[in-house]
């Protein structure tokens, strides 16, 4: 990158360089991105960062993540990614796909209403059964499309499987104690690698009949716009270890989801509707256990922010309530299987 983020931050805060010529731009960012919002449009820069599960560091590393993310995303969302977007540099002036050198690259999204998103309309009161149904039609028609292989299979056995859980306990040692009480993690530790042994088979007949897919990676409530279409976006385009999985660890994020929430009514009714439209009669034999990883994972995710200096204090006290709540949901499906 020629000019430094905060150059080109400031640039493409310009509303005058955006075709929709906006009056304002709003800014988001992420650990992972820069988000510039438009009135009509979303164009979402990478930072150039290395977090070791992805990388970003460079232009060219960029462009292909940008375009994986257009070409995955397509998939459950084809009226939203519109397309990567050259943020080029011309005679001291920034461009969206104009002349002069290539300074960056961006995804280019349809802005929606975020009060159409399942998480906002679940807080309202406005999620019912039936939506819930739509949506397991719509995920099992993706899953029995999506792509699989022998490589992507692989990622089924449980000794790969493993390698993540073995990572997460790692990962966490260091809030033992402080977020996740002692007998809570070594229960959890515990149960997952006991399911390990006991359900071997199980996790080779997932592979046998092909339920180990290219999967969304991040399946949650707040990805999932109940419009026209019922859209699911923001997969996981920088990992594909994330992404090759079960369709049981994607269905069983969601439903961990709906659990938090307090809506195990709507949790069960995802499941059993899937599991009707899928004919997949295995994957309540998985779901404990993947519920009990997602859940595990989110409480993983929300203790890192403790320790992040540009977070305030009143927001990490906000996290460490999520992060408790999240591994003592783990510890009560690690209970279950």
């Amino acid at each position: 990158m020629t000019m430094d983020l905060p150059s080109l931050q400031k640039a493409l805060l310009n509303p005058e360089i955006y075709p929709d010529l906006p009056n304002e731009v709003e800014f988001i960012e992420t650990h992972i991105s820069l988000l510039f919002l438009t009135g009509n449009y979303v164009y979402k820069v990478k930072k150039p960062v290395d977090f070791g599960f992805l990388d970003f560091t460079s232009l060219e590393k960029r462009r292909y993540f940008c375009q994986q993310e257009v070409k995955l995303n397509r998939r459950l969302s084809p009226d939203i990614y519109l397309g990567v977007v050259e943020i080029t540099h011309d005679r001291g002036r920034i461009s969206l796909n104009g002349k002069g050198e290539v300074e960056e690259y961006a995804v280019q999204m349809k802005r929606i209403p975020e009060e159409f998103l399942l998480d906002k309309l679940l807080k309202k009161g406005q999620v019912n059964r039936k939506m819930i149904e739509a949506l397991s039609e719509k995920l099992a028609r993706f899953y029995a499309s999506a792509e699989t292989n022998e490589q992507i299979k692989s990622f089924g056995k449980p000794e790969r499987v493993k390698q993540d859980t073995d990572e997460n306990f790692e990962q966490t040692q260091k809030y033992v104690g402080t977020v996740i009480a002692k007998p809570v993690y070594e229960e959890i530790k515990h149960k997952t690698n006991e399911f390990f042994e006991v359900q071997e088979a199980l996790f080779h007949r997932r592979i046998a009949f092909d339920r180990i897919r290219d999967c969304h990676g991040d399946l949650r409530l707040e990805h999932i716009f109940w419009g026209r279409e019922i859209a699911i976006f923001d997969c996981i385009e920088f990992n594909e270890r994330f992404r090759y999985t079960d369709v049981a660890a994607d269905i069983g994020f969601l439903a961990m989801d709906l659990d938090y929430h307090g809506r195990e009514d709507l949790s069960e009714d995802l499941i059993r509707s899937y599991v009707e439209n899928s004919g997949d009669k295995e994957l309540p034999g998985m779901l404990g256990f993947y519920k009990c990883y997602r859940a595990y994972v989110r409480g993983k995710v929300e203790s890192f922010r403790l320790d992040d200096p540009n977070i305030p204090e009143t927001e990490k006290g906000e996290a460490l309530k999520r992060a408790k709540k999240y591994f003592d949901l783990a510890y009560r499906y690690a209970q279950r299987f």
